[in-house]
């Protein structure tokens, strides 16, 4: 009885040898699945998250300029303000490289207007907002109470124009007036520095070839004199048009501008310590010595002289 139990144990284990197969085939199959899930969460991508990644790695980088990146975190440094070694630069060394940028274009207004005999019609000034270009004169660019441009006007113009359209710089143009009132057709002074400073705006656009999205036309009247005196010389120094070449860099960094400027940006360097000579110092010992020796010797004398006495 007992071997027909056995025989017949054995007989049900025999029946279940050939599906041990299945245990490496659900494992297979599950490795399967787990890939197939991996390809198709790899090929659904957020358009919204891709486009932000790869515009915070364009800028980052100081590649290119795209979208509306969140800085919040850190602070982007261009490329063209990262030295060779890789480091940035600090606030006193932008400024001096934005009054070396300024000073660039200055000189090349410079030139052509010395070029064409009309550098004694233009000032120039440097300050927090950048480079000043001021025509002097008004009776030069404008007749009184009229906002069209003089031909002498446009000929210092066409002067200004092309060292301003190369720059790419933002360019502000400034119309001001003196204390006096306006007559018709202009209401005020308001109306008048304002429409001397479109014309000027205008020239500088349609016959410069300075894009129209950089530069912009701003009347002040009277609001910002340059003296505040009633005399002659005093009301023609504040009617005035001011074309202003923005600076492109922080508060931070323009408010060193003027010291640069003045030349307070520059550290004095300090004098090194006077180093001597290893001989020289070889004989102030040897003197020392020598001197410390007579020292002795007089005082063993008077030493022996006073006991001696005794």
């Amino acid at each position: 009885m007992s071997a027909r139990k056995g025989r017949k144990h054995a007989e049900e284990e025999e029946v279940h040898v050939d599906e041990r197969w299945m245990a490496s085939y659900m494992d297979m199959v599950t490795v399967l699945m787990c890939m197939f899930i991996v390809l198709f969460a790899m090929s659904t991508v957020d358009q919204d998250k891709y486009e932000q990644l790869r515009n915070s790695l364009a800028t980052g980088f100081g590649a290119v300029e795209v979208g509306a990146v969140d800085t919040a975190e850190g602070t982007v440094v261009p490329a063209d303000k990262v030295d060779a070694e890789g480091e940035s630069f600090s606030t006193a060394e932008l400024a001096s490289l934005e009054v070396d940028n300024l000073e660039a274009l200055k000189q090349a207004v410079s030139a052509g207007l010395q070029a064409s005999g009309l550098e004694a019609s233009v000032s120039f000034t440097m300050d927090t907002r950048g480079l000043t270009i001021r025509l002097v004169g008004s009776e030069t660019f404008f007749a009184s109470n009229r906002a069209e441009l003089s031909d002498a006007a446009r000929s210092v113009l066409d002067s200004i124009a092309a060292p301003l359209a190369a720059s790419g710089r933002e360019v502000s143009v400034e119309g001001h007036a003196d204390v006096r009132n306006s007559a018709p057709p202009y209401p005020s002074n308001w109306e008048l520095s304002s429409a001397r400073a479109t014309q000027v705006l205008r020239d500088l656009v349609e016959r410069g070839g300075i894009p129209a999205d950089h530069i912009q036309a701003v009347g002040f009247g009277s609001s910002r004199p340059l003296a505040p005196g009633s005399s002659p010389d005093e009301l023609a120094l504040n009617r005035r048009v001011d074309i202003v070449v923005l600076t492109t860099q922080s508060e931070e960094v323009s408010a060193l501008i003027p010291g640069v400027v003045a030349g307070e940006g520059e550290q004095p360097v300090e004098a090194a310590p006077e180093e001597h000579a290893p001989e020289e110092h070889a004989a102030d010992e040897k003197d020392e010595k020598h001197a410390a020796a007579e020292t002795g010797s007089h005082g063993s004398t008077g030493t022996s002289k006073a006991s001696s006495g005794h």
